[in-house]
């Protein structure tokens, strides 16, 4: 990987990550670095699940990798921040 996908997978991480914190209701009290960490690793998963069912690369927007983007980054905001409240209290 390039230094300038690293960057941008850390952009779009960042933005997954947000977006993924917003979609789980109630506050998430996790930090920002696990929020970017999930969006970083939500952005994969969400690529590679995208590739294996064959829509990763449409014409214009891939809206159905982002959907898949955000749901994973939903899924591992709500399990951090169910295990970080836990371990916190």
């Amino acid at each position: 990987m390039e230094v300038t996908g690293f960057f941008t997978a850390i952009i779009i991480g960042l933005i997954i990550g947000a977006l993924g914190r917003l979609v789980v209701p109630g506050k998430q009290n996790i930090p920002i670095w696990l929020t970017l960490l999930i969006g970083v690793v939500a952005a994969i998963l969400g690529t590679l699940v995208a590739g294996a069912l064959g829509v990763d690369d449409t014409s214009g927007i891939d809206w159905i990798e982002l959907l898949l983007q955000v749901v994973f980054a939903a899924i591992g905001v709500f399990i951090a921040a169910g295990a970080y409240g836990r371990r916190r209290h």
